[in-house]
């Protein structure tokens, strides 16, 4: 038995031998996954184990990551999603030292990027957009990317009530990461505990009614 994590359209294995079972089809000699998850092959039988709350990324997404390598033409960054993501030096606003790329992110720096292209195993991102790039002080909290709708909420009236209230700046990821920052950490710890609020009841209906109810109470 092997598992290995794959996307829609890619095959998986190749042979007569195999049989496709869920989220499997055949294309002539090669099974190819239908959906995106953990391809298992057991004896001849392949099929796909489903990942509920793993972030897809989408062309267009702002993510939040984390620089872990630098290379001779960019970063590569964790954007807490199955493969790895890659920023190229090409797609950084002009003022960029590009002799020495540490200068201006550096391991173990955040940033904020568009996803920019999907590929087979990964992902690029752009830094070519109004306030993006690396993240200066403040903290990051994580959330289930599947929740990221409710904390944002309609036209985003729930992030926009929380950054009110909290008196917080705060750049939600569509992978989950959520960077927070106010003149003090009681601020951000207060943003965090609204966020949490929030992610906390997701079914709840008059939801951001609810949540100004608590945060006016919490800051009387």
């Amino acid at each position: 038995m092997s598992r290995e994590v794959v996307i829609p359209g890619e095959t998986i294995i190749a042979g007569e031998d195999y049989l496709p079972g869920d989220g499997v089809r055949r294309e002539g000699n090669e099974l190819v996954a239908s959906r995106f998850g953990l391809a298992e092959i057991s004896g001849r039988l392949v099929r796909i184990i489903p990942l509920s709350g793993v972030y897809i990324p989408r062309r267009g997404n702002i993510v939040i990551g984390r620089v872990i390598d630098i290379t001779f033409n960019g970063w590569s960054i964790d954007i807490n999603a199955p493969y790895l993501a890659f920023l190229p030096i090409i797609e950084c606003p002009r003022f960029f030292n590009r002799y020495d790329l540490a200068e201006n992110a550096d391991i173990g720096d955040m940033i904020v990027a568009k996803v920019l292209n999907i590929k087979t195993r990964g992902v690029d991102l752009t830094l070519k957009g109004r306030g993006l790039g690396k993240l200066e002080k403040g903290m990051i909290i994580a959330v289930n990317s599947n929740k990221v709708p409710r904390v944002i909420g309609k036209e985003g009236s729930m992030i926009n009530l929380i950054k009110e209230k909290s008196k917080c700046d705060i750049i939600v990821g569509q992978n989950g990461l959520i960077w927070l920052k106010g003149e003090t950490i009681e601020d951000e710890l207060f943003s965090e505990k609204a966020i949490k609020f929030v992610t906390e009841r997701p079914f709840v209906e008059g939801l951001t009614e609810k949540t100004k109810e608590w945060l006016e109470e919490k800051k009387k």
